[in-house]
């Protein structure tokens, strides 16, 4: 007759069952080998244990493996909060203290002195250009006008023989010589008659009559003002009282060199321009050539008389 065991001290049994699977999970593994090993000690004094022995050394005993607990893993794009790393702190941006940058400054100064200079030679220019010949010459500081200052001399301009009276010397109007000097251009070596420069004068030619003391240097640099250009003559004058001087009809400027500018301002605001009988270049009518301070009444005997070179 079988002993009934009591059922009291026993714990329930913590084999696997065959066929049955392993429970997952870290806490799960750690209640079985709690179990398992207070279940041993228990069944070491149980009566019981002998007799459940061969059973158990028939089919040993896996030993539950201790699994480390699960990993939680990030949602996918989020990284892991890590509390252990302080937070990062922000560092305040250096600025740098740039200097004052002169390349565009420079470039808009120079771009506006340019407009600036051209807007005054254009206002210059409007000027200018609405000024008559004659306003540009009395601008020429020291030039003498005789339309204001003698008139009645400025009209005289009868055509005679032989030599003729001038207050002014060189003269720059009066009554002349029928014959014109030659004004191509030409430079004199020598001193001409003053009865056939006036004649050229007439005709809006511009004299310059030099003393003979004159450097050479000087000289030459009035000759390059003269050479080639029409209504242009020049030629040494004895006796004058300052080293140039130079004439239009009406009009005269006496300089102390050659490098002075009134003298190229003198020829550009009244060559051609102070003409009492514009047009007629120098080319045209009886022309005289020569040299010398006698006037040459060339046609004087002739039947046109008192009528040629007009």
């Amino acid at each position: 007759m079988s002993t009934q065991h009591s059922g009291g001290n026993r714990k329930p049994s913590t084999k696997a069952v065959s066929g049955a699977k392993p429970k997952q999970g870290g806490d799960e593994d750690a209640e079985v080998l709690d179990e398992s090993e207070i279940s041993d000690s228990s069944d070491a004094d149980s009566p019981d244990a002998d007799a459940d022995a061969p059973a158990a050394s028939a089919k040993p005993k896996a030993s539950p493996r201790k699994s480390a607990p699960a990993r939680k893993t990030a949602p996918a794009g989020k990284r892991p909060a890590t509390s252990s790393r302080p937070a990062a702190k922000k560092i305040a941006p250096v600025k740098v203290k740039q200097g004052m940058s002169w390349g565009p400054i420079a470039l808009f100064a120079t771009v506006g002195v340019l407009a600036l200079g051209i807007i005054g030679f254009a206002g210059y220019q409007v000027r200018e250009n609405g000024l008559s010949w004659r306003d540009r010459a009395d601008q020429i500081d020291g030039i003498k006008d005789y339309y204001k200052i003698d008139k009645a001399m400025v009209g005289q301009r009868d055509h005679v023989w032989g030599p003729q009276t001038y207050d002014l010397n060189p003269p720059v109007a009066g009554r002349h010589n029928q014959n014109w000097q030659r004004c191509l251009g030409d430079v004199y070596p020598a001193a001409i008659a003053n009865e056939h420069a006036l004649h050229s004068l007439e005709h809006g030619a511009v004299w310059i009559a030099y003393n003979p003391s004159l450097s050479a240097d000087d000289v030459e640099k009035l000759a390059k003002r003269v050479r080639g250009n029409d209504y242009m003559l020049m030629s040494p004058y004895p006796n004058l009282d300052k080293p140039i001087s130079l004439q239009a009809w009406g009009f005269q400027l006496k300089v102390d060199n050659a490098d002075d500018k009134r003298i190229d301002q003198f020829i550009k605001a009244l060559r051609q321009n102070a003409s009492l009988e514009a047009g007629n270049p120098c080319s045209n009518g009886a022309i005289i050539t020569e040299t010398g301070t006698t006037p040459r009444d060339l046609g004087k005997d002739s039947p046109a008389g008192n009528t040629m070179g007009n």
